[in-house]
């Protein structure tokens, strides 16, 4: 695996709820755990300190991400084999490398502190640089495309669906009044102008705005549900996927898509018989979300927002 040069290991040195990511993963059955945004390797890293019995697949679609875990996991020889590529290409990855099952998978959603504190990779509404916002700059379409070229209706859509952005009209209308854009600096200014004050107390006015748009440049949500169906689907008998979400529509697919493997529904509109369901081939492993501590939250900023869920597969023996 090569990759061009970007921050070492140490940019991506807080990984969100470490432990509670580790300890979850530690204790499943011999065999591959697919780290699916493997980051800069600091999940990875901690994993294959604590269980020794594991082996390591890493995915990530950023190459300066893959050349961090590649320096940060040296130590730990072949037990760590790293790729670059989209998570919802997991299946083919895994076919390729004649791994079919796997012990267990991790993903850790959204964009990284290392992306965001580089001004070039334009994923920053406080640093001054390139709309730019793709997490694989191999990729054709950038932020600035879709600010440019999109409808003044589609683009609201665009901030209503990715981010719940309630200002989604005032933005676009201003967006596009003001447009063509070329910097992140450009942008945050204006939305933040179009944004009325009460909006503006509790964070950035432009913070979700650029959610948005970096969800959209990156078809994050759209490709989410079919990574997580695959991965549990490759899991052996116990094995275990743990997911991190960073805000609401995230969530929503997550917590949707381990129900249903759970084999849960909404229950049935009044009137109606309920609905028959597939079998269940996971369990929930808590009904709610996991939040960090304070006290990591206090440390690292990042963590504030993430929402830790996970399901564990059932044995062979259930399932038939």
């Amino acid at each position: 695996m090569t990759a061009r040069a970007g921050p070492g290991p140490s940019a991506y040195h807080l990984p969100v709820m470490c432990r509670e990511v580790v300890e979850v993963l530690a204790e499943v059955p011999d065999g591959v755990v697919l780290d699916a945004t493997v980051g800069g390797g600091g999940h990875a890293e901690a994993l294959l300190e604590r269980a020794p019995h594991l082996r390591l697949v890493g995915l990530d679609r950023d190459p300066d991400a893959l050349q961090a875990a590649t320096e940060r996991l040296a130590g730990y020889g072949d037990r760590v084999a790293l790729h670059h590529g989209r998570f919802d290409a997991l299946g083919d990855l895994l076919d390729e490398i004649g791994q079919p099952r796997i012990s267990a998978c991790l993903f850790d959603l959204g964009v990284s502190s290392a992306q965001l504190d580089r001004p070039e990779r334009g994923f920053s509404y406080r640093l001054d640089g390139p709309l730019d916002m793709r997490m694989d700059p191999a990729t054709s379409v950038t932020a600035a495309d879709i600010v440019n070229h999109t409808d003044e209706r589609s683009l609201a859509s665009i901030l209503r669906r990715n981010a719940d952005e309630r200002q989604c009209r005032r933005i676009a209308a201003a967006i596009v009044a003001r447009r063509p854009f070329a910097t992140t600096t450009q942008l945050a200014r204006v939305v933040a102008e179009a944004v009325p004050a009460p909006a503006r107390r509790r964070f950035h006015p432009a913070r979700r705005t650029f959610q948005a748009l970096r969800i959209e440049v990156n078809h994050e949500l759209e490709i989410l549900e079919a990574a997580l169906t695959e991965g549990i689907d490759r899991l052996a008998g116990s094995g275990r996927c743990v997911v991190l979400a960073y805000h609401s529509g995230e969530d929503r697919i997550v917590k949707s898509a381990f129900r249903r493997s759970a084999g849960e529904f909404p229950p049935p509109r009044p009137g109606l018989p309920p609905a028959p369901g597939p079998e269940a081939t996971v369990r929930l492993l808590g009904r709610r979300a996991r939040t960090p501590t304070e006290s990591e939250k206090a440390a690292n900023h990042r963590a504030g927002a993430a929402r830790l869920r996970a399901v564990e597969r059932l044995s062979e023996h259930k399932r038939e």
